[in-house]
C-alpha cells in the first residue's frame, strides 16, 4: 500500500496562504453495491478536509442507490490529492478482490470536480495480514511533551550487545517513529525495517553500532516537519527535550560527531533543517525523498541566503523517480546546486542517490536504508 508518509508531504500543500482566494469544490461519490444502506462510510486523505488520514473522521452521506457522497472545498489548486475509503478503521478499508488494500486514489484539482469511485470489497479484521514484531531490543517512553506541541511516544532501539556492556553509542534520531520499526504500528502495515537492517549490518561489521530513536509523529505532522512556527517548535523539542532525555537515560556519545537525524518526505526536509539549524548538535542527516522546495515550501532559499562559514555537515540525500517523486525532483536538484554553491562537495560532504523506478513509500525507503546507514555510520577501524 502506498505510504501514509505521502499524506504529510502533500497535506502541507493545502496550508499555503499565497494563492488567490478562489475555492474549488470536489464532490466525491463512492458506490458500493456490497454494503448495506445503513453502513457508515468514511473518506480519508492527505489534507485536513479529508481528516489527514484519520480513517474515522470524515463521514460520507448516503444518498441512495448504493451511493455515498462528500463535498469539500479547497482554497487553491491542489497538485496531488490522495484519498481512500474506509468503514471506520484501517481494518475495514476498501480492498481488491484478493483482500489487498487498494492503492490510494489520486486527483489533480484545477477546477470544480466530481469524482466517482466504485468499491466492491472491504477488508475484514480477520483477514488483516500485517504482522508485528521488532528485531532487537526496544523501549517505549510514553507521552513525551515539549512546549505547546502535542505529546508523543518515543521508541528507542538498542543495538546488539548494549545490555551486556558499558560501551557508549552514537544516536540516530528518526522522525515518524511509528513507521520505522514495526509493521503493526506503521500507518499502512509496511515499516522501514530499520531494525532488521541495522541489526544485520552491525553484526557483520558493516556499520558502527548505533542507538536509534523513533520520534512518533502527531496529527500536526505537516506543520511540525516543515518550515514555520511549529517546525521551529519541533526542532526545539528534539534538541532541548528529546536529546537530553536520551542522553540521560542511555549510554550515548553526546557530541555532535556522534549525533545524527533522519526521515523521509516532510521528515526528510526536517532532518535537513535540524542539521542545518543546529550544526552544534547534529553532524549528519539522512534525507530520503525530501520536500526541499515544492509549492509554498522552500528551504533552498534558506541555504542560499546563508552567509556564514561553511557548516561541518554531511548529508545523505536520495529520491525515487515515479509519481510524487517526480514532483520532488526539481526541489532536490536546486538544493544540490545550492549546497555546491556553498562549498559542499558531492562524495565528500553529501551523497545523492536516485532510484528511478521507486515510488514514494516505506518499502522504497526500506530498500535504500542499508546504503543510508552505511553512508552515515561507517565502521570504526
Amino acid at each position: 500500500m502506498k505510504a501514509i508518509l505521502i499524506s504529510a508531504l502533500v497535506t502541507l500543500f493545502c496550508i499555503s496562504t499565497a494563492y488567490p482566494q478562489k475555492s474549488y469544490k470536489i464532490n466525491f461519490q463512492m458506490v458500493s453495491p456490497s454494503l448495506a444502506d445503513t453502513a457508515t462510510v468514511y473518506i480519508t486523505g492527505n489534507m485536513p478536509q479529508l481528516g489527514n488520514w484519520n480513517p474515522a473522521k470524515v463521514a460520507m452521506k448516503y444518498i441512495g442507490n448504493h451511493t455515498w457522497t462528500k463535498t469539500i472545498k479547497l482554497p487553491h489548486p491542489y497538485n496531488y490529492l490522495e484519498y481512500k475509503y474506509t468503514l471506520g478503521s484501517w481494518d475495514r478499508e476498501a480492498t481488491d478482490n484478493k483482500a489487498q488494500p487498494l492503492q490510494n486514489f489520486g486527483l489533480k484539482v484545477t477546477q470544480d470536480t466530481t469524482v466517482r469511485n466504485e468499491i466492491q470489497h472491504w477488508l475484514k479484521k480477520e483477514s488483516h495480514t500485517f504482522k508485528g514484531g521488532v528485531t532487537g531490543k526496544t523501549e517505549i517512553h510514553k507521552a513525551v511533551s515539549g512546549g505547546n506541541l502535542l505529546k508523543r511516544d518515543l521508541i528507542v532501539w538498542l543495538p546488539p550487545g548494549y545490555e551486556s556492556g558499558t560501551k557508549q553509542y552514537p544516536v540516530l534520531y528518526m522522525h515518524d517513529g511509528q513507521n520505522i520499526f514495526d509493521p503493526s504500528t506503521s500507518s499502512f502495515g509496511t515499516d522501514w525495517q530499520i531494525d532488521e537492517t541495522a541489526d544485520s549490518l552491525i553484526r557483520i561489521g558493516a556499520i558502527e553500532p548505533v542507538i536509534i530513536v523513533g520520534i512518533n509523529n502527531t496529527p500536526d505532522r505537516s506543520e511540525e516537519y516543515t518550515p514555520g512556527k511549529k517546525g521551529s517548535a519541533y526542532m526545539d523539542f528534539v534538541v532541548n527535550t528529546v536529546k537530553p532525555f536520551i542522553d540521560q537515560t542511555y549510554r550515548t556519545k553526546k557530541e555532535r560527531e556522534h549525533t545524527f537525524t533522519g526521515g523521509s518526505s516532510a521528515g526528510g526536509i526536517m532532518s535537513f533543517m535540524l542539521a542545518w539549524e543546529y550544526p552544534a548538535i547534529f553532524s549528519k542527516a539522512i534525507c530520503m525523498s525530501p520536500a526541499f522546495k515544492i509549492q509554498h515550501i522552500d528551504f533552498v532559499k534558506d541555504v542560499r541566503s546563508y552567509q556564514g562559514e561553511k557548516k561541518r555537515l554531511y548529508f545523505y540525500i536520495d529520491n525515487g523517480g515515479l509519481e510524487l517523486e517526480e514532483r520532488l525532483q526539481p526541489g532536490i536538484d536546486e538544493m544540490l546546486i545550492a549546497l555546491e554553491e556553498k562549498g559542499y562537495v558531492e562524495g565528500k560532504d553529501f551523497i545523492w542517490i536516485k532510484d528511478a523506478t521507486a515510488k514514494h513509500n516505506e518499502a522504497a525507503w526500506a530498500k535504500r536504508m542499508p546504503v543510508a546507514l552505511k553512508a552515515i555510520l561507517p565502521p570504526k577501524n
